[in-house]
């Protein structure tokens, strides 16, 4: 049996699995055959409904529903009241139940406040995806997503910073130190695995806002 918090406002539904250190708080709604992993937290009123993987250390903020078809997978992070779907074409009197579309948000990935990701689609890894935008198509890893609907406006470190590569295409993170290439239009970190957790050292934040925009951000 894992060791997971649920507020006594939450409703957990049996059978499902929760793993070590995750946090469920006031109001949320954890559906039968959902997946949660270790260490995650569940702010105020969000719903993971049946079906729904999600990994480790993921970040889930206040009203933000997850629908059957979504997968979540490690250190993704998702902002207040970001929105995501499941059916392309929903009409109240056609039961789509059994044509429900996989989301797919890949790893270290971050969903803004209010932000939309409509179904069917994968973002990659450690895309950014701006407040209020709305995203209908694939994302590349590390790009920066603007707007309504969603373009492309740059690439973002995995700790969130402006990427701008040079004439070769190498690029440094201002905050970490993190060096990044981008080669045949894709963006990849070289320093570190991008399926591994960012070394201790490098996993708190150095630069705020305002030191960020000095340095150009």
């Amino acid at each position: 049996m894992s060791d997971y918090f649920a507020h006594e406002s939450a409703y957990v539904d049996q059978p499902c699995e929760i793993g070590d250190g995750t946090r469920i708080w006031h109001f949320c709604h954890v559906m039968k055959g959902a997946k949660l992993g270790r260490g995650c937290n569940l702010g105020q009123n969000v719903l993971v409904a049946s079906g729904v993987v999600i990994g480790d250390s993921v970040k889930i903020q206040n009203n933000v529903s997850l629908y059957t078809g979504t997968v979540v997978e490690d250190d993704v992070f998702l902002g207040p009241s970001c929105v995501l779907t499941n059916v392309t074409n929903p009409r109240s009197q056609v039961d789509r139940h059994a044509l429900y579309e996989r989301t797919l948000l890949r790893r270290g990935c971050t969903v803004g406040a209010n932000a939309t990701i409509v179904c069917g689609i994968t973002v990659g890894r450690y895309a950014f995806i701006a407040a209020g935008a709305v995203v209908a198509a694939d994302v590349p890893d590390y790009a920066l997503m603007l707007g309504v609907p969603a373009r492309q406006a740059g690439w973002m470190s995995r700790h969130g910073h402006r990427l701008t590569p040079d004439a070769a295409g190498d690029c440094v993170c201002p905050e970490s130190g993190l060096r990044y290439r981008l080669e045949g239009g894709k963006m990849r970190g070289l320093d570190v695995d991008e399926e591994s957790p960012l070394p201790r050292d490098k996993a708190v934040g150095t630069i705020g806002y305002d030191d960020w925009k000095k340095r150009g951000g």
